[in-house]
Parts: structure tokens; sequence; C-alpha cells
């Protein structure tokens, strides 16, 4: 393969890549959202003080690969947005009412308080319900039929009982004391929906897709496939374990956080064996939706800029963010 060639397969994974920091890095911050209802007064300050240094900064992945998919893959945005043009839209309110509320709920009075943190609450439930069914349509390949809505439907509710059992292992790494237990229960009740959700949705994919089928249980390629199921159940069971021993409340109490991450990392790996060498599956290939090579390698320059940048900025306020939330104070 020529670099020419090549350049098409580099935009697709800095795509995918860029897009799966961001549903791990976000995607806390929006279950830490979903969770603000089952927290007190005081345990919402503290569930707002844990994202607050990072949230900003987590969405700019998504900007980088919607970024990336306008102006290398352009044939792609424009088939991918007619088709999720209305979930694209909702998932924008959604994140701007969530940003909203985050910000007006410094100045507002005491007696309005609850009511932005309601509207942080919805904000993160539109945004994560969205993106569910845009991921759900989009591995469908936009199939038409009863079949194809009703599994968007179930990666919906799926998607953000996911986002919560990452914000309460967020929580358990950030916090201390009480919170810290409440955040290990909440961390139990959403594990379950999350198997069984994974389960069902796992078991639905190949039929939805006859692509997905053919290349899941195909010789030899199901063999080395088998690995990610078996590596992700130990991930989820082993979570699940950490949760019920003291040592997660202490010196380990990042290592929950840390396994899901390999699941939504594990779970990515399956995604782009599946799709590849699609963009949109069974509709366009890489090849065919890429912009000219000529085009491609000024992008390059400027992504050979940007990406370093956004990722040297994520880890410094990650560095110096660091270790258990701390008593809310804006100043």
């Amino acid at each position: 393969m020529t670099f020419d060639e090549s350049l098409p397969v580099i935009f697709m994974a800095l795509m995918g890549v860029s897009m799966l920091i961001y549903v791990i890095s976000d995607g806390y911050d929006l279950g830490v959202g979903l969770l603000m209802p089952r927290a007190s007064a005081v345990e919402k300050d503290v569930l707002i003080a844990s994202i607050g240094p990072f949230w900003d900064a987590n969405e700019t992945w998504l900007v980088l690969g919607i970024g990336i998919l306008l102006v290398a893959f352009p044939k792609a945005h424009g088939l991918v947005l007619t088709q999720l043009y209305m979930p694209v839209a909702l998932m924008l309110v959604g994140l701007i009412l969530r940003g909203v509320a985050f910000d007006f709920r410094v100045k507002a009075k005491a007696a309005r308080k609850p009511m932005w943190d309601r509207l942080f609450f919805a904000g993160s439930l539109l945004a994560s319900v969205s993106q569910g069914w845009m991921l759900g349509r989009y591995v469908s390949g936009f199939g038409e039929g009863w079949n194809y809505p009703v599994f968007a439907g179930a990666i919906a509710l799926a998607l953000p009982a996911a986002y919560v059992l990452m914000g309460a292992a967020w929580l358990v790494m950030k916090t201390e004391g009480e919170l810290q237990e409440r955040a290990i229960h909440w961390a139990k009740l959403a594990w379950w929906p999350v198997v069984v959700g994974m389960v069902l949705i796992s078991l639905a994919t190949p039929w939805i897709s006859e692509t997905v089928r053919e290349r899941w249980f195909s010789l030899p390629e199901i063999i080395a496939l088998v690995v990610i199921p078996i590596t992700t159940a130990i991930a989820l069971g082993t979570a699940r374990v950490l949760l019920d021993k003291p040592i997660v409340r202490g010196a380990l109490c990042w290592l929950p956080f840390v396994l899901l991450v390999g699941v939504f990392l594990l779970g990515f790996l399956g995604l782009a064996y599946s799709i590849y060498p699609y963009v949109v599956i069974d509709q366009l290939t890489i090849w065919e939706s890429a912009s000219s090579p000529a085009a491609l390698k000024v992008i390059l320059v400027g992504v050979c800029i940007s990406v370093p940048a956004i990722a040297a900025y994520t880890v410094f306020s990650y560095r110096v963010f660091w270790g258990k939330a701390t008593e809310l104070r804006y100043g």
C-alpha cells in the first residue's frame, strides 16, 4: 500500500481514536451527571467538583472526531449527518444544556440551584440517549425496517447505563468516605444492566448485519475474535468483585475505572474490526469517501499540530487536578 493509499486509513484511525477517547472521557462525566438525582445537596457539589476541571477538555475530542469526518471523509459526513440529523441536534442541545446548567448553578440562589441541577441531569440524559441511538443506527448501516430502530433503541438504553457505571467508578476513585460508599453502591446497581445489555446487543448485532455476521463467525477469524468477549467478561467480573473488597476504598480505588476503560477499548476494537474497510457499513469504504490525497496531505499537517496540542492539554489537566475531589469552590 502506497502512502497516498494509506492516508485514508490513517485518518480513519485518528477519527476512531478521537471518538474512543471522547466516549471514555465524556462518558464518565455524563455518568456523573446522570447520578445527580441520587446525591444529596452537599454531595452534588462534590460530584460537580470531581468533573469540573475535565469536562470541557473531554468534549474537545468529539469536535476533533467530527472535524476529521468532515474534512477527510466528506461523502461519509454528508450521509451520516443526513441520517442522524435529529439525534445529533438533540445531543448538541443536551451538551449545551449541561454547559449552561454547570455555569448557572454557580450564581444561582439557593432556591434555584436544584432547578439547574435537574437541568444538568436532563442534559446528560439527552446527550447519552442520543449518542446511543446514533451508535445503534451507525452500526446497523442505517438499515430500514422495524428491527433496526429496535436495535438502536436498545443501545440508546444501554449506553447511558454504561455511562452511569463509568461515572460511579470515577467517583469511587475521586471521592472518600460516605460518598465513596454510595458510589460503590451505585456502581453495583449499574453493573447488571450493563452486563445484560452488552450480552443482548452482542447477540443482536450479527442478526442485524449480515456483514458483521460473516466477519464474526467465519474461520479462522472467530478463533482470534473470541478473545474479545472473554477478556471483556473477565474485566467486568473483576470490576464487580473488587467493588466488594475493602481495598477498592483505598489503594486500588482506581482499578474498577481502569477495567471499565478496558471494556470500552475492547468494544472499540470489535467495532473497528466489524466495519473495516467501511466508513458507513455496506455503503461507503474508506477510500470511496475520502478526500483527494493532495487534500489529505494538507489536512495531515494540521492534524499533526492540533492532535498533540489537544493530547498535551488533556494530559496536563488530568495531571494538575489528579487526586481526590475536594470541596467545591468558585473563585
